[in-house]
């Protein structure tokens, strides 16, 4: 036993299990997508509608150069469409297609087996009952977040 601060060992064990999901997640992704990419296809699933490059950049907290690089390459693959902002000649706009929402939903069908692993370890209700404080504590670290310039 430490003498941590319980936020540290929160924020640790957060830490561990992301690289271990991440690991898990990607070594089942189909061939040829990222999870960076599977990420933001999530993402415009998740919460509709259409979003700037910029302010998908801000959201992953990456710069707009990376978010660039993840774009080309679902629009490249088909999985966005991007064209100018119309209220900005300088700027785009980003929408996912219908083979973004099926390469999604296919990330998700390959994830199953993985799910159900996770089912296993943990029972389905004692993983609902986590969701509550999770998402707590990420609405209020996503609203209190300093966003990547």
């Amino acid at each position: 036993m430490t003498d941590d601060p319980i936020a540290f060992e929160v924020f640790n064990e957060i830490g561990i299990i992301e690289q271990l999901a991440r690991n898990a997640v990607e070594r089942v992704l189909p061939r040829g997508i990222t999870l960076s990419q599977f990420s933001v296809l999530n993402n415009f699933v998740r919460l509709g509608g259409e979003r700037s490059p910029a302010g998908l950049a801000t959201a992953f907290q990456v710069t707009r150069q990376t978010m660039t690089n993840t774009l080309q390459r679902l629009e490249a693959a088909g999985y966005v469409a991007i064209r100018p902002d119309p209220g900005d000649g300088r700027a785009k706009i980003v929408a996912i297609t219908e083979a973004g929402r099926a390469m999604r939903q296919d990330c998700i069908t390959a994830q199953l087996p993985l799910l159900a692993e996770l089912e296993q370890i943990l029972p389905a209700a004692e993983l609902a009952a986590l969701l509550p404080g999770l998402r707590v504590l990420r609405q209020r670290l996503d609203a209190a977040r300093n966003p990547v310039a």
